[in-house]
């Protein structure tokens, strides 16, 4: 017979001490975080059949039409077709004045060289570092200490300064991630963050980004809004950073994660149209965004053909967007209203 889960598993328990400073059930959702698209980038890696140039175009421009403001575009470093693509953009003028790419970029020299390759010419670009930091990374996959991961993030970081003041030409935005967050120490997650930071010395004029990932999601929504509003309240330089959170749907309760985190003092969110991505996906930013639309909060992004959204997305991704999806369902037969026109009126 084989052994229940029950029995196979042990509880993860993050953030183990009572959280008594907890204030974030008490607020209410009042106006949208900042949208950041990984589509491109988190949710096409997870594609058996990554998108192709003319894919990837087409899921460009379907972003801005919704209208993301910022897009991960790509990991320039980890293959021809994403570095090719960041050029194309470029080069031909792609990118609207309102709109900022992002690319992404693991904190080793080589690849980061790489990646400020891939900007040359670029009016504004966020450059996304990210170096994993939990206990099970440093031990197994790096055989790392505390102090040696968070040189690891420090040197990535004093390389882009570096290569950032070097091309002034460019208005460079600083993301950071530790990476694994969701399983870290808080205080462990607190201190690489401050060193970090120390070191891009961001201002309430030029922010930073700070991107605290729920990379494996391991405890129930509630639990990673402690760890968020933990971090929110002890952050240095708070005001000049963006507090941002990467959910993910292991458990099924990204959505959730995100909206209880953007409580708990999160600024921006970054996921996919609807949830593509590793394992069991991403964050779904139209679930979430119409989830605000219908209590008469404006989102900020449009759905109002929300049909050919799914249709694009579905084109690019190769995969199917649920049958049941709350706000892009399909139509029961060819006369039935369009995916969503319930829902937009």
């Amino acid at each position: 017979m084989l052994e229940q889960p029950q029995h196979k598993y042990r509880p993860v328990h993050p953030f183990t001490r009572d959280y008594a400073e907890r204030t974030w059930p008490s607020r209410r959702l009042d106006a949208p975080p900042i949208w950041m698209s990984t589509d491109m980038r988190d949710g096409n890696q997870a594609l058996i059949e990554p998108m192709d140039a003319a894919r990837k175009l087409r899921f460009f421009e379907q972003l801005v039409a919704v209208g993301m403001k910022e897009i991960e575009v790509a990991f320039p470093s980890a293959s021809d077709t994403d570095f090719n693509f960041v050029r194309q953009l470029i080069e031909e003028e792609r990118i609207p004045d309102d709109v900022t790419i992002e690319v992404l970029t693991q904190s080793r020299p080589d690849l980061i060289e790489r990646t400020f390759e891939s900007l040359r010419g670029a009016r504004r670009a966020i450059v996304h570092l990210y170096n994993p930091i939990a206990p099970q990374w440093r031990r197994i996959v790096f055989g790392m200490s505390r102090d040696e991961i968070k040189d690891l993030a420090l040197a990535g970081t004093r390389q882009i300064r570096a290569l950032a003041d070097a091309d002034p030409g460019t208005e460079w935005i600083y993301e950071y991630s530790p990476e694994t967050f969701s399983l870290a120490e808080l205080d462990y997650a607190l201190e690489v963050c401050d060193a970090v930071s120390a070191i891009w010395n961001p201002s309430p004029e030029r922010k930073m980004i700070i991107n605290l990932p729920s990379t494996v999601e391991c405890a129930s929504a509630n639990v990673y809004a402690d760890q968020i509003e933990w971090m929110h309240r002890r952050l240095a330089r708070r005001d000049s950073i963006v507090l941002s959170v990467h959910p993910h749907n292991d458990r099924g309760t990204a959505v959730a994660a995100a909206e209880l985190a953007v409580m708990a003092g999160a600024d921006r969110v970054e996921g996919c149209l609807f949830g593509n991505g590793e394992r069991t996906g991403n964050v779904d930013l139209v679930t979430l965004a119409m989830n605000l639309d219908m209590q008469g909060i404006p989102s900020g992004l449009r759905f109002k053909d929300m049909a050919a959204v799914r249709e694009c997305v579905e084109a690019c991704n190769q995969l199917p967007v649920d049958v049941f999806h709350p706000y892009a369902f399909r139509p029961a037969s060819p006369a039935a209203p369009r995916a969503g026109a319930a829902a937009l009126g």
